[in-house]
């Protein structure tokens, strides 16, 4: 490094080359690697833990005084009443590191009474190493990270992740991602949301957004972000976003337009504002699966398509010849009525102003 880093930070970068280590050597023995399922397409592998317990080895190692707050064991181990709180998401990808897909980091923020003030995200496929400390601005290796300078939302890259869990909005996701795929130039998942973040410092994309994130997944990566210059925040555009499992992140002339096309998705808008009808037809949609909001999406159309079809044509007007004689017959009739007295009309029950 060619400049002096924080302590702490120094630390922080040699628990996630550690970390890196043992992730690089398990990567050349996929065949033989365990992995357990904690929900559906929810994995976690015996390097997940590993990882983990060198790092927490190697922080806990330098401050016994600091709390932890992992992926895989919680809150476990470390103080836990320190305003010193580690953060930390071992291996961020597992599922592209189970099937050798190059797209996975160790993620480790250090916060400071709810403030993230020190993050390090390691790619050990590529050897990047992202880091920032907070005032101090945010590095890839030795390089000073900036993000992009784009204006216009049609013209950019955005990054997110697909919602994978079982009782994830799935409907939900498909309505963001209509609305984005015609708003920008293009959306990309690479599957690890730290790198995401760390991208956007980067300037490789442009803005990001994403749902049913938790802290260790987006800690570091924040950090990265607003030290590149730019903001992050929930999807009404507020600060709070670390335990909301919403965020969206961009550039300062992007995020105010991201901010305003997903606000309308924002779980904070939904859980205040929904009627009981509303909430019963959230939770359904919660229940989802991919297949089904697909074949819902299928249903729909060849649903709109069939009534189309079934609804009758509307029919011909005919011409019909007048002649002389009828038209002069109801002229006589029309001024004979118009001389006789008008009678009093009498309403009828449809026609009663009450």
């Amino acid at each position: 490094m060619s400049q002096a880093l924080h302590p702490m930070l120094n630390t922080a970068i040699k628990a996630a080359r550690s970390a890196g280590a043992i992730i690089n050597r398990a990567s050349l023995d996929l065949d033989i690697l365990k992995v357990n399922t904690k929900a559906p397409n929810d994995f976690v592998t015996e390097v997940d833990h590993k990882a983990e317990a060198i790092i927490i080895e190697t922080l806990l190692g330098a401050y016994p005084g600091h709390g932890i707050l992992a992926e895989e064991s919680g809150r476990e181990h470390g103080a836990k009443d320190s305003e010193f709180v580690w953060i930390i998401d071992p291996l961020d990808g597992t599922t592209n590191f189970i099937h050798g897909f190059p797209a996975y980091s160790v993620s480790i923020a250090l916060a400071f009474r709810g403030q993230v003030q020190q993050a390090v995200v390691y790619d050990p496929t590529r050897n990047d190493l992202f880091y920032a400390s907070k005032g101090r601005g945010a590095f890839l290796n030795d390089k000073r990270l900036r993000v992009s300078k784009r204006v216009r939302l049609a013209d950019c890259l955005i990054g997110t992740g697909f919602p994978f869990r079982k009782g994830d909005n799935f409907k939900r996701y498909m309505q963001m991602f209509e609305i984005m795929m015609q708003s920008c130039a293009g959306l990309r998942r690479p599957g690890s949301a730290a790198l995401d973040l760390c991208y956007m410092a980067a300037g490789y994309t442009d803005g990001f957004f994403e749902t049913g994130l938790s802290p260790w997944d987006i800690a570091a990566g924040s950090l990265m972000v607003t030290e590149a210059g730019g903001l992050i925040g929930n999807f009404t555009g507020e600060s709070d976003y670390l335990y909301q499992r919403e965020v969206v992140a961009g550039s300062p002339r992007i995020y105010g337009q991201l901010v305003a096309l997903l606000s309308p998705f924002s779980r904070v808008i939904a859980n205040d504002t929904l009627s009981p009808g509303d909430a019963a037809g959230r939770d359904a949609a919660h229940a989802l699966t991919p297949e089904s909001a697909l074949a819902a999406g299928l249903g729909s159309e060849s649903g709109a398509a069939s009534e189309g079809a079934a609804a009758p044509a509307p029919a011909k007007k005919i011409a019909t010849r007048i002649s002389k004689e009828s038209m002069a017959r109801e002229k006589q009739a029309t001024a004979e009525a118009d001389r006789k007295p008008a009678r009093a009309r009498t309403p009828r029950g449809g026609d009663s102003p009450f």
